[in-house]
């Protein structure tokens, strides 16, 4: 799959990861050599990302780990303010976002999220549904989406998926081949490789 656009990666690491009981950007998972967080990174390096950013989280972890960093907007209130965040600060029309710990994300889901986009020029967002669930935080967004999403944050919502409803999102005839394990994140204890 080519890419035809150009477009900006952003990992939101900004949670306070309680139900995992520490920072799950920085677990080291049997066999590998870097924290979870490299797995989001080389994802969208490995898919052509012109620029991938950190939102939120710990700032001196993530420049140590080679990340270019930027703060959560609006820390302490969900993702949605992460998502702002990327949307606003990104230098491209397009932003890939993912979380700090999917596993298994890797460049072909990551261009497949774009090139989804790409065939509808329309559509504000590319957002998967896995297992009738939409992936709000594993999605390709362009920037124009920030309007809808900050209206809905501004009102009161916290909800990426509620926020989202709002968007015009890219037909899932674009992306049928997505892997299900790569929008598999890790949230527990349990959840982690044994």
């Amino acid at each position: 799959m080519r890419l035809i656009t150009s477009f900006s990666g952003a990992v939101l690491a900004g949670g306070a990861s309680v139900r995992m009981g520490t920072d799950k950007a920085f677990l080291v998972l049997p066999g590998a050599a870097e924290p979870l967080i490299a797995v989001s990174r080389h994802a969208l390096h490995d898919a052509g990302a012109s620029e991938v950013l950190a939102i939120g989280g710990d700032r001196d972890a993530l420049v140590d780990a080679g990340f270019a960093f930027h703060p959560d907007d609006h820390p302490h209130e969900g993702p949605l303010g992460g998502l702002l965040t990327a949307l606003r600060v990104v230098t491209l029309p397009i932003v890939v976002v993912l979380t700090c710990d999917l596993a298994h994300i890797d460049g072909a889901t990551v261009r497949a999220l774009v090139h989804a986009l790409d065939l509808d020029p329309d559509a504000d967002a590319a957002i998967p549904e896995i297992a009738g669930r939409r992936q709000v935080l594993t999605a390709a967004y362009r920037r124009r989406s920030y309007g809808v999403l900050a209206a809905a944050f501004e009102s009161g919502e916290r909800s990426v998926r509620r926020a989202a409803a709002g968007l015009r999102v890219a037909d899932a005839a674009a992306y049928p081949s997505l892997d299900p394990r790569a929008f598999h994140d890790l949230d527990r204890p349990e959840d982690l490789p044994g």
